[in-house]
């Protein structure tokens, strides 16, 4: 298998990728052509189709294709040329291929999870815990999950992954400090991100859907707690508001999309242990990448900034 990351100018590659994206374009001369997102598990890369001929056969946005073509680079980016396509046959490649995933144990990972709600001592929260990630195809959901399109964590397992961290973190922070409810800590913690399984397309695709479109998953966690709280008799109407609040609140700030800014301890960590991991995990995804000499990264759009490299 020729990955992306792997591709270097000049290289002419026979290959199966994922596609992800099929426009049809018109170029300045009015000629159609093809622009294309291939994907595979390490990668995406801009593709062109110039000459749309009997060698380019039918296929769609969410199919495995077979290409011919040749690596090139345009504004400092790769591109591939491609000549010749068709779509997959079953038989030919490996899905494994084109689905990133964690390098860590989901079991292992979704067994400390339970072990931290198993430790919870409101008997509400411990309940609403429990009956969302006891649910079968809410955790098939939200153990094969990105928890991103691009940014952090965009690879089966990466919510799991991205949960247990916040989750983590919380509790060593929420430890530290007065007047912090760890029950409360917690829950916000496990719960902030949940609306993903619903705003994100299942991999290899990991599109928005329409739900992730119209509402996000902020709205979207919302409804799922809400509708897990009215099940549990005589839940206090208080301590929902607060869970809920550290669900809408979690993106910290209104220019990041956040309908309220924290306004009680546990959103405050909630919030900041959610930046520290979407951030160092986007370091450390951009170093797994980067191919650039010397000892800074090329610049960074989604961080705004070059990065120093590990020494």
């Amino acid at each position: 298998m020729h990955y992306i990351n792997e591709l270097r100018e000049g290289e002419r590659l026979i290959e199966h990728y994922f596609c992800k994206k099929k426009e049809s374009r018109e170029s300045k001369a009015g000629k159609t052509f093809f622009s294309l997102k291939l994907a595979d598990k390490t990668g995406m890369i801009d593709t062109k189709i110039w000459e749309i001929t009997n060698d380019i056969g039918q296929f769609d946005e969410g199919d495995i294709v077979k290409i011919d073509g040749v690596v090139s680079s345009y504004n400092g980016e790769p591109q591939l040329k491609v000549t010749k396509l068709r779509k997959s046959r079953e038989g030919e490649y490996e899905l494994s291929d084109f689905i990133p995933s964690t390098e860590k144990d989901v079991g292992e990972m979704f067994g400390k999870i339970t072990s931290l709600i198993n430790n919870v001592e409101n008997q509400f929260i411990k309940k609403l815990l429990q009956s969302i990630f006891t649910n079968e195809e809410r955790v098939d959901a939200f153990k094969k999950h990105s928890a991103a399109m691009h940014l952090h964590h965009a690879f089966m397992g990466g919510l799991l992954e991205h949960t247990l961290s916040v989750a983590e973190t919380c509790m060593f922070l929420g430890a530290r400090y007065k007047y912090v409810d760890m029950d409360l800590l917690l829950a916000g913690a496990l719960l902030h991100d949940i609306g993903k399984i619903h705003e994100l397309s299942a991999l290899p695709q990991n599109e928005y859907t329409d739900d992730g479109q119209m509402l996000g998953h902020i709205i979207i966690g919302l409804e799922i707690v809400g509708a897990e709280i009215a099940k549990i008799e005589k839940f206090p109407r208080e301590t929902a508001s607060l869970i809920k609040h550290c669900i809408i609140a979690h993106h910290g700030e209104y220019e990041f999309g956040s309908p309220k800014i924290p306004a009680t301890p546990e959103a405050m960590i909630i919030h900041f242990a959610d930046n520290i991991d979407a951030k160092l995990t986007t370091f450390a995804e951009i170093y797994d990448k980067d191919t650039t000499p010397g000892k800074w990264t090329a610049f960074q759009k989604s961080l705004g900034r070059y990065i120093r490299k590990p020494q």
